[in-house]
């Protein structure tokens, strides 16, 4: 039986804040301070452990070989004498921001009945650009089974940044569905990663019906202030668009074409003048898991720091008060994930897929979570600092690390991908 299942990228022992992602303003404000590999994992961990508790299906995806010594090489230098910035950046935990692995389109979508997966080029910036060859491995393994269809990814320089510029609205996870992709226009403040180009090819590649297949545009305001992803600004999930007013280029065309290609859709907008768009990035109030319960009911989970901001929080209440289509609000702490610019959304991808065909070493219950805190909490770096990461003793833990838990996860021919 087909159902969303939600892979969360494992947040590896890597994890710093180098500052690496113009647009990101999380990133760039935290440049430097002090990380928490340990402790990040583990509120990933927690994360996956309060979706088991919601009856969601929860999937993994494991951390990237780092330092990424294959990419160094191609640029003629090796970890120990690259210059700081190609370190740093071949050094990035950024893989653990699942939605941006690939783009997904359920086989009820599919021209041939297939899950397809398109690995994202990540090609807009240098410390993910370097991601996709791993992803492709991983995701060949996981989904081996004919009833997927995994691609490489489209060739730069049209870039893509998959899921987390994509979503989905059906009436069932297993029926026929809309797909929306997410575009930005250059030559703003901050770059807007993911090309037109690059969309319509992922949906002719999908074998998606034009007529169930949308394209929009990211609004200028909301790359300017920090919405450097559309699921910064909005989400969608069943019935459900949630959206900031101001996340589209053209809103009023966009909801009329959605609605005259799903009539059941229910639009949950919220206005500019309750939550402001610095608010909504600050808190990733949209960079929530939007989520169909084993009840029926719909559920948002939202970080702490929704929580914290008042118009956020008060907005929240108002809406659960008035019976809105998001009945329920579930609260995680991912404090380390969002210090870099990643909240609950960016930590997962979404598949809808029967899970008797994906291999079951990327499927978790508690006690495979247990076991894959037990390695965390042996392996992962307590504490990295912005100077550590010239520390040789460092890196050779880091890569130790990830070894244990590929050895404990019985993935061992991910060593070396």
């Amino acid at each position: 039986m087909l159902q969303e299942i939600n892979f969360d990228g494992i947040i590896g022992p890597s994890h710093n804040y180098a500052g690496l992602s113009p647009g990101n303003l999380a990133a760039t404000r935290n440049e430097g301070l002090t990380s928490q590999p340990r402790a990040a994992a583990l509120q990933g961990i927690a994360k996956m452990r309060a979706n088991l508790r919601l009856g969601l299906r929860q999937g993994i995806l494991l951390p990237h070989a780092r330092p990424d010594h294959r990419w160094l090489a191609s640029l003629a230098t090796g970890y120990d004498d690259a210059p700081g910035h190609l370190r740093a950046q071949a050094l990035s935990a950024s893989a653990m921001w699942a939605a941006n692995a690939a783009t997904i389109s359920p086989a009820p979508d599919s021209a041939d009945g297939r899950c397809h997966l398109t690995v994202a080029n990540l090609a807009t910036m240098p410390h993910r650009s370097h991601e996709w060859p791993e992803t492709l491995a991983q995701l060949r393994l996981a989904f081996a089974d004919p009833a997927f269809a995994v691609h490489a990814p489209v060739p730069a320089p049209f870039g893509d940044e998959g899921a987390a510029n994509h979503m989905r609205l059906t009436t069932a996870h297993d029926a026929p569905g809309v797909e929306i992709f997410v575009y930005g226009k250059p030559g703003g403040r901050f770059p807007a990663r993911q090309h037109p180009d690059a969309s319509a090819a992922i949906a002719r590649r999908h074998g998606l019906a034009p007529a169930r297949t949308l394209f929009v545009q990211q609004s200028d305001a909301a790359i300017a202030a920090g919405a450097f992803h559309n699921d910064v600004v909005a989400v969608a999930n069943g019935r459900v668009l949630f959206a900031h007013e101001q996340a589209f280029a053209d809103k009023l065309r966009f909801y009329a074409d959605l609605r005259a290609a799903f009539p059941e859709v229910e639009i949950v907008e919220v206005p500019a003048a309750q939550v402001s768009l610095e608010d909504a990035i600050a808190s990733y109030l949209f960079n929530a898991q939007l989520v169909t319960l084993p009840s029926g009911e719909t559920a948002l989970i939202v970080p702490e720091e929704a929580r914290e901001t008042p118009s956020v929080w008060a907005w929240l209440q108002a809406h659960l008060a008035g019976n809105g289509p998001i009945r329920r609000v579930e609260v995680v702490d991912v404090r380390e994930s969002m210090a870099n610019g990643g909240g609950p959304a960016c930590l997962r991808l979404r598949v809808v897929a029967d899970p008797a065909t994906i291999d079951p070493r990327f499927l978790v219950d508690a006690a495979r979570l247990d076991l894959i805190a037990r390695v965390v909490e042996t392996h992962w770096p307590e504490a990295i600092g912005a100077g550590d990461i010239a520390d040789p003793a460092l890196v050779r833990r880091i890569e130790s690390a990830r070894v244990a838990l590929l050895e404990a996860l019985g993935t061992v021919e991910l060593v070396d991908r």
